[in-house]
């Protein structure tokens, strides 16, 4: 620098060093926080909590580390653990919609599995989380999904009501179509109407631009009816609309699902599993070691023993602490 004191220069590219390595501990945490979400997303759950320990404090003071664990404590299905995190979470950023709406899901599963006075508390409280998830969020579908399912399956004492329901569906057809549909046909089965249940589901399948996973849910409603020719029908949809769309993977996930629940072609559900998994599209709402553990027993069941301990073995290496896999490993 022509007509700088060289001792001036020495202290500017001090500063500028000193700058420049502030600003990389600053931008760390976020790099571990993308690294701890694709973990999530690709269910490497022990991956995934490393990570987040990994941040000061282990994340304790960041909301979007507490989201994510309590994300991947849902899929290990702790859920006193997912409650923790969440509560957390929502402390750090109570304007975030997506943390509330999550809260509300780890209650909701601590509910179903509570004495009945717990879960009059823990259902009451799911159901604020809802409320709030929806109001910081008008447009946030998955919690209105999630609200709508609430008032469906809740008793009047907990602020549930079909009408309630109906006014939320009306959102959703004006937002998500499918979405809307889908609540529809659960109002409908609440009121023991299969036949609007069904004209419901076809419609989501007729909504959505990518119907792999409608297609799913309604291969489910089969199930639940045995149904089985139509079931078959549904899945083989389910399929084909999935080899169409590189984002359905979850709709892979859960078909398997579906045949698992009806106990019928174990053969398809292993092979709908294996294309999950080799998908670049898993995602946590079909959870990897969940889906390794389901294909292990499902090749055992084919008499595949060798390839059902490998399974349960990578199972049990993405999240050594997920009780099932634990359990048939050990």
């Amino acid at each position: 620098m022509r007509g700088v004191p060289a001792r001036f220069c020495a202290v500017q590219v001090v500063l500028l060093a000193g700058l420049a390595a502030g600003v990389g501990r600053a931008q760390e945490p976020g790099r571990i926080l993308q690294k701890a979400n694709a973990a999530l997303q690709t269910g490497e759950a022990d991956q995934a909590l490393t990570l987040i320990a990994s941040l000061p404090q282990g994340g304790v003071e960041n909301a979007e580390a507490q989201n994510l664990e309590c994300r991947v404590r849902f899929g290990l299905e702790q859920w006193n653990a997912a409650v923790a995190a969440c509560e957390q979470a929502v402390n750090l950023d109570p304007e975030n919609s997506d943390d509330h709406m999550w809260l509300g899901r780890a209650l909701g599963e601590k509910a179903s599995r509570a004495s009945f006075m717990a879960a009059y508390t823990l259902g009451k409280q799911a159901f604020q989380q809802f409320q709030v998830a929806t109001q910081l969020n008008p447009r946030n579908t998955p919690a209105l999904a999630d609200l709508g399912e609430y008032y469906v399956d809740a008793p009047a004492v907990l602020g549930g009501g079909l009408d309630k329901a109906e006014g939320v569906a009306e959102v959703l057809d004006r937002i998500d179509p499918a979405r809307g549909s889908e609540l529809r046909a659960e109002i409908a089965e609440e009121r023991n109407d299969s036949n609007t249940a069904e004209r419901e589901l076809k419609k989501a399948v007729a909504a959505s631009p990518h119907p792999s996973r409608q297609w799913a849910t309604l291969a489910r409603f089969y199930q639940q009816r045995r149904r089985w020719t139509e079931m078959d029908w549904a899945i083989d949809n389910c399929n084909a609309a999935a080899a169409r769309d590189p984002h359905a993977g979850v709709a892979l996930y859960d078909g398997a699902g579906v045949l698992i629940k009806s106990d019928r072609d174990p053969a398809l559900a292993a092979k709908m599993l294996e294309h999950y998994l080799a998908s670049s599209d898993r995602t946590d709402e079909g959870p990897a070691f969940v889906a390794y553990h389901r294909l292990a027993h499902l090749k055992h069941a084919l008499g595949d023993d060798v390839g059902a301990r490998q399974d349960e073995e990578i199972a049990f290496e993405l999240a050594h602490e997920y009780a099932p896999a634990r359990n048939f490993t050990h």
